[in-house]
């Protein structure tokens, strides 16, 4: 990396970039490696995480040549982190410590996770004292609810049964209908991102991971209007001139067939 970024002999691209123009290609690395693991492609995968891992290496570069940190300040700081973080494995927060953990349920190792986390917050003297101060704005949507809601939850404001979160969101449900009814875009942008807040915290109760949960039902949906559109093609006839009753019954054929393809799978 120091060689790319040499400034006689390095490549003019890696020499142009900064912080900033290599944050949305880190973005997409990460997303590329996700998408691995979800089609389990463990082929793969370690080709794409060192596609992130340069990313790393190039913010660690970035890092020393403006003498800010280098690549063991990061490392340094994840170990300190991981030791601090984990008193039920090394108590003192030292290597040494290791081998008299106690012995905490994974419900519990997250409320200390949390605590430990919110001490960390309390130290650096941000101003906003807040639980939610250093969640992330740019977080994606589900990702940034789930945390917010997380936060908040850590603190004692959550529904202590499932069943009060399945109510919120029948609420909000008739909510977003009778606005509807009005045409009122702002009331129906404000109404429908109501229901998506109470579905991320259904998806927390349940211990489902809503961006996970969304890409998969999205993944669900291609495959089947792929399918659909080569029966359609199959047939010598388009979508567009398929009526929607039509388009409705191949639907629901296609999607007894994956059922049963999945259940002989």
């Amino acid at each position: 990396m120091s060689m790319l970024r040499d400034p006689e002999h390095g490549c003019p691209w890696d020499r142009k970039q900064t912080f900033h123009t290599i944050a949305s290609h880190t973005l997409e690395e990460v997303y590329e490696v996700v998408d691995t693991i979800e089609r389990n492609d463990y082929d793969h995968l370690a080709n794409e995480l060192g596609d992130l891992l340069f990313q790393i290496v190039f913010y660690a570069q970035l890092g020393k040549e403006s003498g800010y940190f280098d690549f063991e300040d990061i490392v340094e700081e994840i170990g300190r982190k991981l030791l601090t973080r984990h008193p039920h494995v090394f108590p003192q927060a030292t290597m040494e410590s290791f081998g008299s953990q106690a012995r905490l349920s994974p419900e519990q190792v997250e409320q200390t996770w949390e605590k430990i986390k919110q001490a960390e917050r309390d130290s650096k003297g941000y101003t906003d004292q807040s639980v939610l101060a250093d969640v992330p704005a740019a977080l994606p949507g589900l990702t940034r609810a789930r945390k917010v809601q997380k936060r908040a939850a850590s603190n004692g404001f959550d529904w202590p049964e499932t069943s009060g979160v399945l109510e919120k969101i029948r609420e909000e449900f008739e909510e977003l209908a009778e606005v509807i009814e009005t045409s009122n875009q702002d009331g129906i942008e404000d109404e429908l991102g109501d229901l998506f807040f109470s579905l991320v915290n259904l998806s927390r109760h349940v211990d489902v991971e809503p961006e996970r949960c969304l890409r998969r039902a999205t993944n669900k949906f291609e495959d089947r209007f792929r399918a659909l559109e080569e029966q359609v093609e199959k047939d010598g006839e388009t979508i567009h001139t398929l009526s929607i009753e039509e388009l409705e019954e191949r639907w629901q054929a296609i999607k007894q067939d994956k059922k049963e393809s999945e259940l002989n799978n």
